[in-house]
C-alpha cells in the first residue's frame, strides 16, 4: 500500500519544464516525391493505355470491317460458330444469316464456320440471335488480337554478333505478323510461311519477335504464321486459329503467341486441344498495366504466360500481373531486328519476353509429347532466378529466365 501511495503521490509531482525544439512537422511529402509519383503514374498510364489507344484508332479508321465489343475490337458482322451441326447451319441460312468461310482443322478436331449477319444486323445482335436458335451450339464473335509492347525507330546499322543458328536443332513456331527474312538475324534460318496466300508482308513486331526467337544457337527451323497480313481485320480469332491448325499439321511442339486479346470460344477450344496433345504455347501476359484483368490466350490453363523485366531484373510498370504469369524474361534493355538488312530497334514488353522462353523450351523438347512438356517446364523453373516473393508469385511467377550465354546485342 505504501508502494501505490507513492508511486501516486509520484505522479501527481511537477515535472521539470524541458524547453524542446520547434521543429517543422512535415504536411506534404518530401520535395520531389509527389513529382516523381506523378511521373510514375502518368508513365503507368501511358503504357498501359496503349492497346487501348490502338483499338480506339483501329475503330475509328476502319468502321466499314471493324465494330468495338466491350472495348475490344471485333469484325463488323461476323460471328464464329464452332462445330456446327447441320440443323443449326440450316436454321441460321433460313434466318439470312450467310456462311462466309468455313474450315476444318482436322488435326486439332476443330470445325469453323465464319457467318454473316443478316443485312443491317450488328455482331452483336447476330450473336444473340444465334445463341437463342442453338442453345447447345458454340458461337462467339470474331474479336481482333493484338500484337504488344513497342519497337523504337530502326538505329544506324552496325556490326553487332549475332551467333545465328549453327548446330542448332530445334523447331520454333511464331503466331504474330509478317517478318523480314532478309535481316542478317534471321540468316541460315530454314523458314515456312503460313498466311497472306504465300505473300510477305514484313511487319516491325514480327521481324524483332522472330530476332529473338532464334537468338542463340538452339533454333534453326521457323514456322512463322503471319496472321496480319496488312489487313484492317489482321488479327482475326479465325486466322489465329488457322495458324494453330498449321502448327499442329507441322507438329511444331513449341509455339510463341505474342498476342494478346479478350477470352473467346474458338481460342479456348484450340488452345485445349493443343495442351491436351503435349504442345507447348508461350504467351505474352500483356502491357495492359498491373491491376488490368487476365488476357488471352496467356491466361488459359496450360499455356506458359511470360511477363517481361528490365536489365536491373525490375518488372516493367506495365507487365500484367497474375496467376497468369509463369516466368518471367528480359523485355527491355536490348535490341531486336528491325529494317533489313542489318539494323536494330530498341523493345520494349512481354511481346519480347516470351520469344526467349519459348526458345528456351523449344530446345527441350522435340515433339509434341506431355512428358517432354512437363520435364522441360520442371527443369525452366528449376533454374529461374527466383525474383520477388520467395517462391512462385504473381509478379514474376517462378522467376527470371536467361539463355545459357548472353547474345543480345546491348541497347545504347
Amino acid at each position: 500500500m505504501c508502494v501505490a501511495l507513492s508511486g501516486a503521490a509520484a505522479a501527481q509531482l511537477p515535472l521539470p519544464q524541458v524547453q524542446l525544439p520547434q521543429l517543422p512537422v512535415p504536411r506534404a511529402p518530401l520535395p520531389g516525391v509527389q513529382d516523381v509519383t506523378r511521373d510514375v503514374g502518368g508513365r503507368l498510364r501511358e503504357l498501359s493505355g496503349a492497346r487501348a489507344l490502338r483499338i480506339e484508332r483501329n475503330f475509328r479508321e476502319h468502321r466499314a470491317e471493324l465494330d468495338r465489343v466491350d472495348d475490344e475490337l471485333v469484325v463488323r458482322a461476323e460471328v464464329v460458330a464452332i462445330d456446327i451441326t447441320e440443323a443449326a447451319l440450316a436454321n441460321a441460312l433460313k434466318a439470312d444469316f450467310r456462311v462466309l468461310r468455313a474450315q476444318d482443322l482436322a488435326d486439332l478436331g476443330v470445325r469453323i464456320t465464319v457467318l454473316q449477319t443478316p443485312a443491317g444486323w450488328s455482331a452483336s445482335r447476330g450473336l444473340k440471335r444465334l445463341r437463342k436458335l442453338d442453345p447447345a451450339g458454340s458461337y462467339d464473335y470474331n474479336h481482333v488480337y493484338l500484337d504488344g509492347g513497342a519497337v523504337g525507330a530502326p538505329a544506324e546499322a552496325r556490326a553487332i554478333d549475332e551467333p545465328g543458328a549453327a548446330g542448332g536443332a530445334a523447331r520454333l513456331g511464331l503466331i504474330d505478323g509478317g517478318l523480314d527474312d532478309t535481316h542478317r538475324a534471321l540468316a541460315g534460318i530454314r523458314m515456312h510461311r503460313f498466311g497472306c496466300g504465300g505473300a510477305a508482308v514484313p511487319s516491325a513486331h514480327g521481324t524483332s519477335v522472330a530476332s529473338l526467337a532464334v537468338r542463340g544457337s538452339s533454333v534453326n527451323e521457323l514456322f512463322a504464321a503471319d496472321v496480319y497480313c496488312g489487313a484492317p481485320t489482321g488479327g482475326a480469332i479465325d486466322a489465329v486459329a488457322a495458324a494453330f491448325g498449321w502448327m499442329a499439321r507441322e507438329r511444331v511442339a513449341v509455339i510463341n503467341v505474342s498476342l494478346v486479346g479478350p477470352r473467346n470460344a474458338l481460342l479456348e477450344r484450340v488452345v485445349q486441344s493443343l495442351v491436351s496433345r503435349g504442345y507447348v504455347i508461350v504467351a505474352a501476359v500483356g502491357n495492359d498495366g498491373p491491376a488490368a484483368p487476365p488476357l488471352y490466350p496467356a491466361s488459359y490453363d496450360g499455356v506458359v504466360g511470360v511477363t517481361a523485366v528490365d536489365a536491373k531484373q525490375r518488372v516493367l510498370i506495365e507487365a500484367g500481373r497474375g496467376r497468369q504469369v509463369d516466368f518471367a524474361a528480359l523485355g527491355l534493355d536490348e535490341r531486336a531486328a528491325a529494317a533489313a538488312p542489318d539494323s536494330y530497334a530498341a523493345v520494349r514488353g512481354t511481346s519480347f519476353a516470351a520469344p526467349i522462353v519459348a526458345r528456351l523450351l523449344a530446345a527441350k523438347i522435340s515433339a509434341p509429347d506431355a512428358a517432354q512438356r512437363q520435364r522441360a517446364l520442371t527443369e525452366l523453373a528449376q533454374i529461374a532466378a527466383d525474383l520477388g516473393a520467395p517462391g512462385r508469385d504473381d509478379v514474376y511467377g517462378a522467376g527470371l529466365v536467361r539463355p545459357p550465354a548472353a547474345a543480345a546485342p546491348a541497347a545504347q
